[in-house]
């Protein structure tokens, strides 16, 4: 689900900025010092190039259909924009998960700092991460771990699954809660000899 969302975000940003930069690129080539610097096989835009002259807008001003049809389009375009920041902000990090009765909760900080004391414990991991993110139901678990120069990835990887990702889900109960592991490698300290 977070890859569908990340290449949903990722392809609206394309689209837009590709929107953008051809709207630019069209505003550019009618102003004199830019149309100057530009190759010549490049399509040009007059210099003396009115976008909405006086004719044309009094052509639209006849129509009274326009001004309600481009105030509801743009008024559809910042609630879809607002929806679509709201999923993001929704999405983001979570903060407490509630238990099966009412009133208790598990605060998500508190299953994150013991998943990642848990994934320290692992031999092999120098330092550990976990953030905790999702919804309730559908919890995501992003661990980053650094391990020792001597650490086996295989079998810290192998230890985390068997243990750490392992008592996390017993605990999540019924909800799904997926994890997504980070490894690094902390560096050996070259010694300076003066």
């Amino acid at each position: 689900m977070s890859r569908l969302r990340s290449g949903t975000n990722r392809v609206t940003l394309l689209c837009a900025a590709a929107v953008l930069l051809a709207l630019g690129a069209a505003l550019a080539s009618s102003v004199a010092p830019v149309r100057e610097r530009l190759p010549a096989s490049l399509p040009r835009l007059g210099a003396d190039r009115v976008w909405l002259d006086q004719e044309m807008l009094g052509r639209w001003r006849d129509h009274g259909w326009w001004p309600p049809v481009v105030i509801a389009a743009l008024a559809l375009l910042a609630v879809l924009f607002l929806c679509w920041a709201a999923a993001q902000i929704r999405t983001g990090r979570l903060r407490e998960l509630p238990l099966g009765q009412p009133g208790i909760t598990l605060s998500a900080t508190a299953l994150a700092s013991a998943m990642a004391e848990r994934a320290r414990a692992v031999d092999g991991v120098a330092r550990a991460h976990v953030r905790l993110l999702g919804r309730p139901r559908r919890l995501h678990a992003r661990i980053t771990l650094v391990l020792e120069p001597d650490g086996s990835p295989e079998a810290v990887l192998r230890e985390l699954a068997r243990g750490t990702i392992a008592e996390a889900r017993a605990a999540t109960g019924p909800r799904v809660l997926e994890a997504d592991v980070r490894l690094t490698t902390r560096r050996h300290r070259v010694r300076r000899i003066r």
